[in-house]
């Protein structure tokens, strides 16, 4: 699924949720051998350092952005990071800067105030209109809480991955979501949960196991609203993916996925 032309784009308002998001961000490019874009919107001014950067007027205070960069840089020197600001506030410039991204990533928490603001208006705004996938990052997000717990005293970032959840409606048409399910189970060597009401048809999922014959794979089947087996299952998951519909906005289920989830919530948009 990934290529070269993508990056894995973070958007950064200087928010310390948006900074844990990037340092997910981060870890997400790592994995998949892609570039990392940090991408400041809006005109508000920022509040810390400095790095160049050839769209910015020069001895221009950057801010944030800036700050981002340079720690990441220093966590991960190998790691190929392009910063950008833009005017263009920041619903649009996001969803732009979606279209050449594998994977669109925002924080759950934006700054309006001390307290910030529940997930909203660009979080949802965005997660309801991107053509790629939008993985929202709660707030206090550390690197071990994607990986099993340690027992044995050795490091916490060489544990395995937690599983992969994927919230699947079998009346969909859904192979972008499932796709990127799969994906990125295989990207971290973690094993795949599929969590679905009623019956899903064997051939739905039979090419993607056949694609990715070294994934585990479980089905879970629920009665009635997934949901509420879906927030469970997050406490115990690495990353949570759940679909949209193109043209629509996350259903009820992942919108209370994406406020209450135990984990980052991955939104695909399919058919």
């Amino acid at each position: 699924m990934s290529t070269g032309t993508w990056t894995i784009t973070v958007g950064i308002d200087g928010s310390r949720p948006s900074l844990d998001a990037a340092d997910w961000a981060a870890r997400e490019a790592q994995r998949r051998r892609l570039p990392l874009r940090l991408l400041h919107a809006g005109t508000e001014q920022a509040v810390f350092g400095r790095v160049c950067d050839a769209d910015v007027p020069a001895g221009r205070t950057r801010a944030a952005l800036d700050r981002a960069a340079i720690e990441l840089s220093y966590a991960h020197p190998a790691l190929d990071i392009i910063a950008r600001r833009t005017a263009t506030p920041a619903v649009p410039a996001l969803l732009a800067a979606a279209v050449e991204a594998e994977t669109l990533v925002l924080g759950s928490r934006g700054r309006t105030g001390s307290a910030g603001f529940p997930v909203g208006s660009v979080a949802l705004g965005v997660a309801a209109r991107a053509d790629r996938p939008v993985v929202l990052v709660r707030a206090g997000e550390l690197p071990e809480d994607e990986r099993m717990p340690v027992v044995d005293g050795s490091s916490p970032t060489t544990a395995p991955y937690l599983p992969v959840v994927l919230g699947l409606d079998p009346d969909a048409s859904a192979d972008d979501l499932i796709g990127y399910a799969f994906d990125t189970a295989a990207v971290r060597s973690a094993p795949l949960h599929v969590v679905h009401p009623w019956i899903v048809p064997t051939s739905t999922l039979r090419p993607w196991r056949d694609r990715f014959p070294g994934t585990t794979v479980s089905e879970h089947r629920v009665d009635g609203d997934p949901g509420a087996r879906l927030l469970e299952a997050s406490a115990r998951a690495g990353l949570m993916v759940v679909g949209r519909r193109t043209g629509r906005g996350p259903g009820r289920a992942a919108r209370s996925l994406i406020r209450h989830a135990g984990c980052p919530v991955a939104v695909v948009s399919h058919d």
